[in-house]
């Protein structure tokens, strides 16, 4: 019987957009880390990186040799565990009509993963008892983001994760007054001030408070922000849940 390999893999990007990189990093059945690899994309979006790693990791692998997957990104999860077959149904497009977004690098992972036994497990982000592997493959993304360098390596050279800050308590809410419904602010955690419409026709506000979109990358206070899905989340990943 031959043993499951466990991997992870992540994608970053410096102010989403901006500079971008992937990273995957392939363990052993016990999950001890083998080897690692991790790659720039120049000016990209956390989306591309996310699925490039991917790409990356499941090219790298041997396709006869059952795989789990441990990533931190519900967008790429969903995007070849849930709505793939539904894109591919609508002639590549979403629920609402519009072209699939990263619609080349999902065609890539589906033409990857077909014949292959491959599990994939979500595993939060930045925990300071998260999984190991996962932090690796996000040092990794993250450090080649910096520099737009290409690195690899093995067991005797991991990158190694900054350590997580314990997540904080969250204050109490503020009482929803009319004025804050009105802008739009009050309610959903990210509450701003001034709002925009962009071409699209969707809100976007400028984030009071940090917090983490539905892809499980999270935005700063000040960043771009409009509805995804029931949440509240980064521009590029709206066209996704549409």
């Amino acid at each position: 019987m031959v043993e499951r390999v466990i991997a992870a893999c992540d994608g970053a990007a410096k102010g989403n957009p901006g500079p971008a990189a992937w990273a995957y990093v392939v363990a052993d059945a016990a999950g001890a880390p083998q080897r690692w690899e991790a790659g720039p994309l120049g000016h990209s979006t956390n989306n591309i990186g996310e699925l490039t790693a991917l790409q990356q990791l499941l090219s790298a692998t041997d396709p006869a040799v059952p795989l789990e997957v441990r990533l931190d990104s519900t967008y790429t999860r969903d995007s070849v565990t849930k709505w793939l077959k539904g894109w591919k149904r609508n002639g590549w497009k979403t629920a609402a009509g519009k072209p699939v977004a990263n619609r080349e690098l999902i065609q890539r992972i589906d033409e990857l993963l077909e014949g292959r036994d491959v599990t994939f497990v979500y595993v939060p982000a930045h925990q300071v008892d998260g999984d190991p592997l996962n932090a690796i493959a996000d040092k990794a993304a993250s450090d080649a983001a910096r520099t737009q360098q290409a690195a690899a390596g093995t067991a005797a050279d991991l990158p190694v994760p900054d350590p997580a800050a314990a997540v904080k308590a969250p204050r109490a809410a503020k009482p929803r007054t009319a004025s804050a419904s009105a802008s739009g602010g009050a309610g959903t955690g990210s509450g701003t001030g001034a709002a925009k419409r962009t071409g699209g026709g969707s809100r976007t506000l400028n984030a009071r408070f940090p917090g983490t979109c539905p892809c499980s990358r999270p935005y700063a206070k000040g960043d771009k922000i409009t509805k995804v899905g029931s949440s509240w989340g980064h521009p590029e990943c709206a066209a996704a849940h549409a």
